[in-house]
């Protein structure tokens, strides 16, 4: 919850907006400041203060305790111009509601920790838990000396500028290692422990075998991920408790299930019981992985039969590939969701050209692998095989990566055994509708006219089709020095189902600074003024020329008129 304080009318107005944007996730707090401001710190996770700086840090100073456990604060000031990361900037999550705020109000977002300020990732952020010497080599790293990233475990981290060797390490590990003096371990949830139990077994008695198993292997209970069982145990008190108490979810598998997986140390009591002939090791092995722990029951001090059995495995870090469009080419039509990807990434791949306007936004560390035009599918089994590896993959194109981009050569190439994220982004026939007017207020099509992947007889055949429906159609890949007779083709074809007069959008370099647009007619296009750069689209019978602006209407009755358009009510 977040708590919203105020004092001023202008103050008043901004928390309103952010009340409403998030009617769940706040809560307005009325009266004097000090007053909301101690009573929000006490009862919120988070505080957005429409106040003066000065003012919240004689407010909050009293109230501080510890950063694990203080609330996130960010200040506002009177003009709403910036969102000012005050207090719990990482553990409070007080710079990314900065981000948010000033996102959502349109304020300038102002982090103070050192590590965001330097673009890098804070080692307590990683959403890891974490052992040793955060700040030491957290300053290593802001100060440029050699810090070494030692992973034990492939896991898809975000960039860090390692070293192969250095004075400070960051190490990544499931092991039950102590960190060293100048060395930050992180846990990463890697350990399954399977478990059964027989039928009112103490909690005890499960969770002193799960923390002994751990012990004796020289596994850190921190990487425990979760505990696993068979459906017929899901409920089985002492297993429930045993999760709970540490921590983690308890996931339970079909009989059925579990007997299809392999396991060295089959037995007939839980076939006979649950249907299964392992319940403990084929519940750790389920997701795929490494047994470290075989099977093993506990021991009861007064010698009765054991009631509980465990056994581990490790289970290797997923891969994460984000297919990221970037738009069209501006800077503010690339979307947040796409440069937090960006910044996510450990592992950049892309063509050249693309990689170059996104440069900048990358967390220092991170490896680029960049190739020239004509090189798509090698670029997708790059960044398929470098997520296979376990790292953060980020897969860049231009517009939408799904649209005659990225996402489909490197989803053909994927299977289940990576992590898939996809980022939308602003395609050029948007960009290019917007930029005209409105072109695609009703159905649409968008069709590329190069035929170095599809034959042409294919091509042809969709632009008739098109042309039959009376759809409006933008053309990509439209001409090119080697490609120069296609778009005539096309347009001809178009012809013979539209007058002449029909409007028809030509726009280069959309949302670039070389951007051009033009509104001409299907009878006037010359094809040679056309290349590679640019989107053409062309309306259908019902899109008109409006004041210089194409505009398709949506399927309201349209008003054959030069003043109006179509009638809001008439449909």
């Amino acid at each position: 919850m977040i708590g919203l304080i105020s004092a001023t009318a202008a103050g008043a107005a901004a928390r309103d907006r952010l009340a409403a944007a998030w009617p769940d996730r706040t809560r307005v707090y009325d009266g004097g400041a000090g007053e909301a401001v101690r009573a929000a710190f006490a009862e919120c996770e988070q505080l957005v203060c429409f106040l003066a700086t000065g003012a919240v840090v004689r407010l909050l100073a009293p109230l501080l305790g510890d950063k694990a456990t203080d609330p996130g604060v960010v200040c506002v000031d009177e003009g709403g111009r910036f969102a000012v990361s005050l207090l719990g900037g990482h553990g409070g999550g007080a710079n990314e509601l900065a981000r948010e705020v000033g996102g959502l109000l349109g304020a300038e977002p102002v982090v103070t920790t050192a590590t965001d300020a330097a673009g890098l990732p804070g080692l307590d952020t990683l959403g890891l838990p974490f052992e040793g010497a955060v700040a030491a080599v957290s300053r290593a790293l802001l100060d440029g000396e050699p810090v070494a990233v030692e992973a034990e475990v492939p896991w898809p981290l975000p960039a860090l500028p390692a070293s192969p060797r250095g004075a400070y390490t960051v190490r990544l590990t499931d092991r039950a290692v102590a960190p060293g003096e100048r060395e930050v371990l992180l846990r990463p949830p890697s350990l399954v422990v399977g478990v059964g139990a027989s039928r009112g077994a103490p909690a005890d008695e499960v969770l002193g075998l799960v923390e002994e198993a751990l012990r004796e292997a020289g596994l850190s209970q921190r990487s425990v991920a979760e505990l696993a069982t068979v459906d017929a145990k899901s409920e089985e008190p002492g297993i429930v408790a045993a999760a709970a108490r540490l921590g983690v979810p308890l996931v339970t598998y079909p009989a059925p299930d579990l007997a299809d997986v392999a396991v060295p140390n089959p037995s007939g009591a839980p076939l006979a019981a649950v249907g299964t002939p392992s319940v403990a090791e084929a519940a750790a092995l389920a997701g795929g992985g490494e047994l470290l722990v075989p099977k093993r029951k506990s021991v009861r001090a007064d010698g009765r039969p054991a009631m509980a059995t465990c056994a581990v495995a490790r289970r290797p870090g997923r891969g994460r590939l984000a297919v990221v469009g970037l738009g069209p080419g501006a800077r503010d039509l690339l979307t947040p969701r796409a440069t937090a990807e960006l910044r996510r990434a450990s592992v950049l791949v892309g063509l050249d050209q693309y990689v170059d306007q996104i440069r900048d936004l990358l967390r220092p560390g991170t490896r680029v692998l960049e190739s020239g035009l004509g090189a798509e599918e090698e670029r997708a089994r790059t960044a398929v095989a470098e997520a296979r590896r376990g790292h953060a993959v980020a897969l860049i194109g231009s517009g939408d990566a799904g649209v005659y981009a990225m996402a489909s050569p490197a989803l053909a190439e994927a299977s289940d055994d990576i992590d898939v994220v996809g980022v939308p982004g602003v395609t050029a026939a948007l960009a290019a509708g917007a930029i005209l007017g409105a072109p695609l207020g009703h159905d649409h099509v968008s069709i590329s006219l190069s035929d170095l992947h599809t034959p042409w007889e294919v091509i042809e055949r969709r632009v008739r089709a098109a042309a039959e429906a009376d759809i409006v159609v933008t053309f990509y890949n439209p001409r090119s020095r080697g490609r120069d007779w296609q778009l005539p083709k096309a347009l001809a074809i178009l012809a013979g189902h539209r007058d002449p007069a029909t409007p028809v959008g030509v726009v280069r370099n959309a949302s670039r600074p070389d951007e051009s647009s033009r509104v001409t007619a299907l009878g006037e296009l010359d094809p040679a003024t056309v290349d590679m750069m640019t989107v053409v689209t062309v309306g259908n019978t019902a899109t008109r020329n409006i004041a210089g602006r194409m505009v398709t209407p949506r399927g309201y009755r349209w008003q054959e008129s030069t003043n109006t358009g179509p009638r809001e009510g008439a449909r």
